[in-house]
This record gives structure tokens, C-alpha cells and sequence, in this order.
């Protein structure tokens, strides 16, 4: 199979298949073909589709009625061109499509490349933004953890406005959270992770959080002073239950993923304060304003590259061609993945 994308079923998650495509097409003046290199594969894509259609994620890579192409970060290459800002040999790491191939409307904008397909004008510019990219020994780092680590950077930056004696977080088995628990544990925070009870002696052997608490043990769950709650998981009886147990102690709550996409909507939480919810592009946009791009970016990699130092647990699992991307894909979505691994793919 020359070129392809991985389509799945909108209304069911869990159904997913290959599908051959053109692997040449007729490109239009200002567009461009490239080949994906390589992709990282995790629960935060899962939360793109299960989010598909409130947020538009949907709308990045078209397919047809009733299907979807969930986006996923990594490295592709211009391979044929009609546009006279990306020439062919062109490296750029960004958002794609689970494909073999993609075609992509670039322009060169300040330090980088913007996609400005029609259909994509309306969404938030920080998934239409694209990075030249030489092949460095760090890219696989940079797939798997520039999405999730960025949002926890930011998600750590916003609450250290506000005095803490702990943080609370849902899913912490996803690297997310695990993300945003060691930059709050650096700042002195109080970090408690809230996961399956599976996975609750791994995380305990990680010593990413000060307390792990298991799903089916939430009454034990309790602070001294004010706390914030992180939901990642996006299952109602969980923060139901976080909620109640914090009482008085909550003074944040914001809901930010959806890792238990199968378990998504029910009540709100009927005690503390309202959910907000957190859209990591709004908050970049105003560090960008605030410090500018090249001190965020700045900033960002070296808690990255700290991180990954940091992290001698975390291994990286690497998976060839669509079959392998078709298997991976169906453990990523039923959760049968390990918190201590992340997946790399490689289309060709």
C-alpha cells in the first residue's frame, strides 16, 4: 500500500480502519504533499476525536461522512510542491493527520509555516502553526511530549498565580498529568494523583506524585488548605467524588481532558466551585503576548529537556507501517496501554 490514512467511526471511537489513498494527487496552486515521518500516538489524541466536534478537531483533515482522521503531532516532508514557500525537501514538525501522506496550503510566517486552507481559517492558529525541523536525535521526545507537556507546562503556569497546598489530578496515569505533577512538585506543591486501581502501584514506584489515590478508594481522598483539582479523565462520577472529598479545601477546579472518552457527559459536580474549563491555545496566546514566542519557546524546552532527563522510567516503543498503527491504535483507545511506555509511529 503506497499511501493511506487511518479513518475511524466518529460515532464509535473503537472502530478504526486503513484505507488506501491516492498517493499522488493533483495539487493546486499553494499546495503542497508531504510524507509523514513519524508521529506520536497517546491518550491526548483520543481526546481529540471524543472532542471532535465540540472544539472542531474534526475539521483539521476532512474524510468522509461519518468518519474522522484524528490529529496526532510528529515530523512529515514536503515530497511534491506547488507552493513557492515549501519547497520540496521541506522538514516541518506539527499537526497531522494518521496518514502515510498529507497535503497541507503553506505560507512562511515570521520564524515559521502557517496552513491556510479555507477550511481551516477558523480554528485556533496554534494547530495551523509549523516548525522547519532538521532530523535531530530528539525528535521522538518532541512528538510524544511537546503536546502533553506543553499543556501541563501552561496548566502549572496559570496555577502558580494562585497559592496551593495541593493539587489534585485525575488520570494521572496519562502523561499529562504525570507532566504537570513533577513541574508542580518543583515549585513545592503538594501533587496527589487520582488512577485506576491498575495502575496505582506503578505510579507509586514513579515517585511522580506525593500520594496516589485509587478510583475506588475517593472517601479516603483529603488536604490541609486550599487545593485545585485537575480533571484529565473527563468522567463525571470521578469529579463528583473529588469534589466532595476536597469540600471546603477546593478552591479551583478545571477540567482540561477526556482519557475516559467511553464515560463522557452526566451531572456536573453539585459542591465546590464550577469546573472552567482549560484550552491550552488561549493560554498561549497570552504568554506569547506577555513574554513573546521566542522566551516561551525558550522557556517551554528547557522544562522539556529537563523532564525527559528526569524521567529514566519512560520508554519509547516504536511502530512501523499502518497494520502496526491499526493495533496500536485499538490498545491507545481501550486503555491498554502503560503508563511508563510511549509509542511512537512510523508510516513507511
Amino acid at each position: 500500500m503506497l499511501a493511506w490514512d487511518l479513518l475511524v467511526d466518529r460515532a464509535d471511537l473503537r472502530r478504526a480502519e486503513i484505507v488506501a489513498t491516492d498517493p499522488a494527487p493533483g495539487l493546486a496552486d499553494g499546495e503542497a504533499l508531504l510524507a509523514v515521518e513519524s508521529f506520536a500516538l497517546t491518550a491526548n489524541n483520543i481526546t481529540y476525536g471524543a472532542a471532535g466536534d465540540q472544539i472542531g478537531y474534526w475539521k483539521f483533515f476532512p474524510a468522509p461522512q461519518g468518519k474522522g482522521r484524528i490529529p496526532v503531532w510528529g515530523f512529515a516532508r514536503v515530497v511534491s510542491s506547488r507552493a513557492a514557500d515549501a519547497p520540496v525537501g521541506l522538514r516541518l514538525f506539527g499537526y497531522w493527520p494518521m496518514s502515510s501522506h498529507t497535503v497541507a496550503r503553506l505560507q512562511a510566517r515570521g520564524a515559521g509555516y502557517v496552513e491556510t486552507s479555507t477550511h481551516r481559517a477558523a480554528l485556533p492558529p496554534t494547530y495551523n502553526a509549523y516548525q522547519a525541523a532538521q532530523p535531530d536525535s530528539f525528535d521522538d521526545w518532541r512528538s510524544l511530549l511537546r503536546p502533553l507537556l506543553m499543556t501541563g507546562f501552561l496548566l502549572d503556569d496559570q496555577l502558580a498565580e494562585t497559592p496551593l497546598a495541593a493539587l489534585v489530578l485525575s488520570s494521572a496515569s496519562s502523561k499529562t498529568a504525570m507532566g504537570l505533577a513533577w513541574l508542580a512538585r518543583r515549585r513545592g506543591v503538594k501533587v496527589i494523583g487520582l488512577t485506576s486501581p491498575a495502575h496505582a502501584d506503578l505510579l507509586r514506584r514513579l515517585d511522580l506524585y506525593d500520594e496516589v489515590v485509587a478510583y475506588d478508594a475517593l472517601a479516603t481522598l483529603a488536604t490541609d488548605g486550599p487545593a485545585a483539582y485537575v480533571d484529565f479523565a473527563g468522567r463525571s462520577a470521578v469529579t463528583q467524588a473529588a469534589h466532595a472529598g476536597l469540600g471546603a479545601s477546593l478552591t479551583i477546579s478545571l477540567g482540561v481532558g477526556i482519557t475516559h472518552w467511553d464515560a463522557m457527559g452526566g451531572a456536573p459536580p453539585t459542591t465546590g466551585p464550577a469546573p472552567v474549563f482549560f484550552f491550552a491555545p488561549d493560554r498561549i496566546r497570552q504568554r506569547i503576548k506577555d513574554w513573546g514566542p521566542a522566551d516561551l519557546e525558550a522557556r517551554f524546552d528547557t522544562a522539556l529537556r529537563a523532564f525527559v532527563a528526569a524521567s529514566p522510567w519512560l520508554h519509547l516503543r516504536v511502530h512501523q507501517g499502518p497494520e502496526a498503527l491499526l493495533a496500536l491504535y485499538g490498545q491507545v483507545v481501550s486503555g491498554q496501554v502503560s503508563p511508563d511506555d510511549g509509542h511512537i509511529v512510523r508510516p513507511a
